[in-house]
């Protein structure tokens, strides 16, 4: 009898084990953003909408992505696994900047605005001498 109780209790906590690790830790593959192709966007994320025309005149281009998790509830979480990947490929977060939840970062001559949401996020190629 010990010997089944002991078997239940070793699966039940393999499976609450695996079940409770993080999705953070998984290991995201990235393409390239259809506004820039120096922007790496994960595979995963869904492109939604491309705008072209923004009432923002320090807004060039945009693009709206769908990726579940990006921002946690109510898009209050900074993904730091996406931002750590933006700056492996050169991109420099403008921390003096930083809106809320909305964060610059240059890669040469080129600005972008990131604002992460709850399951979404857009990414906004800004003028030259954009006026933040």
């Amino acid at each position: 009898m010990k010997k089944y109780l002991f078997t239940f209790i070793l699966l039940s906590l393999s499976i609450l084990v695996t079940g409770c690790t993080s999705s953070t830790q998984e290991v995201q593959e990235y393409g390239v953003s259809s506004i820039n192709a120096e922007i790496p966007i994960p595979k995963k994320a869904k492109e939604i909408e491309v705008t072209t025309t923004s009432s923002n005149p320090n807004i060039k281009i945009g693009v709206k992505y769908e990726l579940d998790n990006i921002g946690g509830e109510q898009g209050l979480y900074r993904p730091d696994h996406y931002f750590n990947k933006l700056e492996d490929a050169g991109w420099v977060e403008l921390e003096d900047k930083r809106l809320g939840h909305v964060q610059f970062f240059e890669k040469e001559d080129t600005v972008i605005a990131i604002s992460i949401h709850e399951n979404t996020f857009d990414i906004h190629e800004m003028i030259k001498d954009a006026k933040f």
